[in-house]
């Protein structure tokens, strides 16, 4: 098979829809889902992975992972993407899941909402199993998505080179990576039933290719056949057309209402910078109907400091800051929050929000001799200026107005990832802000409560300092993107 990658167009077939073994392909849907998962909050590249007797015992390829041990997300994604290891790929899925059943369920729901009509997973490493089969049009499709749904992370299938913690790996298919012009992944698979597969993309000049081979006698041979279709693409796609990237399929992973499992799908793709609507499918019967508990109208207690336990981190961070003048700068922008206990935030409401203070108010702040308790500044405003205190004018009715500024159109903001608690969410926006003052200064670290965990958001930005400053995060394997005015 080979496609225009921009437009999905299909330059070249033959028996492009004939089910066959993938053998490592597979990869390409656990990391897919992987990175869907980081995305959406069910775990992050930093959360460390217990590894299972069942994950340990994969054959080869495989990092040489132990029963027992535990590793960052971030190492075994290097590990199945560089080096086709089985045994990451497995502990992928069962942190994600649970079990491999599980997630290969998960991956088979992603393929059919992707249009792979023709591809049955049953396991995370593509290790030869009866049914486990795609097709080349289907691994093309699903490379066209790992491509553009998340450029972030696109660059692993191009490094020659990664360190999975516990060792540096190499690439599976270096030749090709380095003897074709262009070329930048995606991924190989061999087994004695597959033989050699490859699901190869090179760019040239805006141009980007995809080309896929299933069933190579050996290495040469394929990389030769993938190199001859590559060229193919090349000479008959247009030099200039407009980019229609593929629909991104609905988010369908996995969390639990009141005990029982759930399967999230989105309505309705999300534009950029905003977060798609979520409906909740149960995927289980009801076994009980639960009686609405009242709201407790009592203050939640207060919870400890934010940054008790951040003492050592954040003499770290500043270690890192050369110039002393900007770990000042640094030490002054946190001292709000280490300074005030966490507190639980209340409900959110519309960024848009206009505040008019009442006269009473107006009257209280023109007296300085009254002494009045400072009222808790309303959530969702993200900069507030008010007007001069004077004393009202003989004859003339005093107005003060709080607004929300509209300056530089600071309606923007950056999620950088979902947490299980308010506290985890708070650690995290002040480990960033303390990382990354240059375009993070001056930004509102916001905590918002939902359904399946705690946002951390900063607010109060531009679209180009969000865009910027998510770019710059990503750039530190950092989870982020962009939220929009709405």
């Amino acid at each position: 098979m080979v496609m225009d990658a921009r437009t999905g167009k299909v330059l070249h077939a033959s028996n492009a829809d004939t089910r066959l073994h993938p053998a490592s392909l597979t990869k390409m849907m656990t990391l897919y889902i992987a990175f869907e998962a980081v995305q959406n909050g069910e775990l992050s590249m930093d959360t460390m992975v217990t590894v299972s007797r069942n994950a340990a015992s994969e054959p080869p390829s495989k990092l040489g992972l132990r029963p027992g041990q535990k590793i960052a997300l971030r190492y075994l994604v290097r590990a199945a993407a560089v080096k086709s290891a089985n045994d990451a790929a497995t502990a992928i899925g069962e942190a994600i899941e649970g079990s491999e059943e599980a997630f290969a369920a998960r991956m088979n729901r992603t393929a059919q909402a992707m249009g792979m009509t023709r591809t049955t997973f049953k396991n995370a490493n593509g290790l030869t199993q009866s049914g486990h089969l795609s097709t080349a049009r289907d691994m093309s499709e699903l490379g066209r998505h790992l491509i553009y749904d998340f450029p972030q992370y696109y660059n692993l299938f191009s490094r020659t080179t990664a360190d999975a913690g516990v060792r540096t790996v190499h690439h599976t298919n270096r030749r090709l990576l380095q003897s074709y012009r262009g070329a930048d992944g995606i991924k190989t698979g061999y087994t004695s039933a597959a033989g050699f597969n490859l699901t190869a993309s090179a760019e040239r000049g805006g141009e980007r290719i995809i080309a896929t081979v299933f069933g190579g006698r050996s290495t040469a041979s394929r990389n030769a056949k993938v190199a001859e279709l590559l060229d193919l693409g090349f000479k008959q796609a247009p030099s200039r057309v407009a980019l229609n990237p593929p629909r991104r399929p609905p988010y369908l992973g996995h969390v639990k209402v009141g005990g029982a499992p759930v399967i999230v799908a989105q309505t309705s793709e999300p534009t950029p910078g905003t977060r798609a609507k979520s409906i909740r499918v149960a995927s289980a019967a009801v076994t009980r109907s639960l009686r609405p508990v009242s709201r407790n109208s009592a203050a939640p207690e207060p919870e400890a400091p934010l940054v008790a336990g951040l003492g050592d981190e954040i003499k770290d961070m500043l270690k890192e800051v050369q110039d002393t003048s900007s770990a000042a700068a640094v030490v002054a922008a946190a001292a709000p929050a280490v300074a005030a206990p966490a507190v639980a935030a209340p409900a959110p409401v519309a960024p848009a929000q206009v505040v008019v203070a009442s006269a009473a108010a107006v009257a209280m702040a023109a007296a300085p001799e009254a002494s009045v308790k400072p009222m808790r500044r309303p959530a969702g405003v993200i900069e507030v200026r008010a007007a001069a205190l004077e004393k009202p004018t003989p004859g003339r009715d005093a107005e003060l107005v709080t607004r929300l500024s509209t300056n530089d159109s600071r309606h923007w903001g950056i999620n950088v990832g979902r947490y299980p608690s308010r506290y985890a969410a708070e650690k995290i926006l002040l480990k960033t802000a303390l990382a990354e003052t240059a375009t993070l200064d001056g930004t509102l670290r916001k905590v918002v409560q939902g359904n399946r965990g705690f946002d951390a958001n900063f607010m109060g930005m531009t679209r180009d300092t969000a865009e910027l400053a998510c770019k710059r995060l990503q750039a530190r394997q950092v989870t982020c993107f962009m939220i929009g005015p709405s």
